[in-house]
């Protein structure tokens, strides 16, 4: 991890609401699984429904510009929705899935596990994406819940952030810290997502395994993301605050 201590080298990250933050890193503009509708239903099939509950803290066209979006997985609407995929339009460049990027067209391209694209910076150099890897559930959940990629955004003069996307495996964390650690910001889906999917298991980490990959990180900052707006969530933030509390680690836990 580089050493660097101003302003203008440090991570700035909003979250928005579920999935969806914007980080402001280097330059440049990346906003993760972007999700804009207002609450309501959506039906899944064989009668099972995944509920928004909250809106989204901005609306798209208050972003401003975007220049990457980082698409954790495109096959769930609480990661990317209707407004969402009208947002993909004006974006240059879309990182996701293999699989993914074939279902999107468009500027999407897809990175397999640990696949790197360097990005050039507005003031000159490069920003290196590699994609992470991810489960989005129990081991061999693929068939079921899909491909799911996480990112590691890094540059010979700026610190390391890891963005985990939707997974649920800490032994995956581990291979990230092994590459990468320590991480200067990880933003971490949490919320323990449960659905009726494997009789309720773990979809994402829950607050105490957030808590574990922060220390296997050594991450100096969590930012939390996708752990409210939607009913699936067993977890909120107030867990978080106290897996972060036991684990002797609140002080590197803010909210975005």
């Amino acid at each position: 991890m580089a050493d660097t201590s101003t302003t203008e080298q440090q991570p700035t990250v909003r979250v928005f609401g579920g999935p969806t933050a914007l980080i402001e890193f280097g330059g440049l503009r990346f906003l993760t699984d972007p999700a804009f509708d207002a609450p309501g239903d959506y039906p899944r099939g064989n009668g099972h429904v995944l509920t928004k509950t909250a809106p989204a803290a901005v609306a798209p066209a208050a972003l401003g510009p975007v220049d990457v979006v980082l698409l954790s997985h495109d096959q769930h609407p609480d990661n990317l929705d209707h407004s969402g995929r009208a947002l993909l339009a004006d974006v240059p460049l879309v990182l996701t899935t293999v699989s993914g990027a074939g279902r999107l067209g468009g500027t999407a391209r897809g990175l397999a596990t640990w696949e790197a694209v360097e990005l050039p910076r507005p003031g000159g150099g490069t920003l290196t994406v590699t994609a992470a890897p991810a489960q989005h559930g129990p081991e061999g959940c693929e068939p079921v819940t899909g491909d799911v990629v996480g990112f590691v955004l890094t540059a010979s003069d700026l610190p390391t952030v890891y963005v985990s996307g939707d997974n649920a495996s800490l032994a995956l964390v581990e291979e990230v810290a092994e590459r990468f650690g320590p991480v200067d910001t990880a933003v971490l889906f949490a919320g323990a997502a449960r659905t009726a999917l494997f009789d309720g298991a773990l979809l994402t980490l829950d607050s105490a395994q957030a808590a574990e990959a922060a220390a296997i990180l050594g991450a100096r900052r969590v930012v939390p993301a996708h752990f409210d707006s939607w009913a699936h969530f067993s977890e909120g933030r107030s867990d978080l605050v106290d897996a972060f509390t036991a684990t002797g680690l609140i002080d590197r836990l803010q909210f975005g």
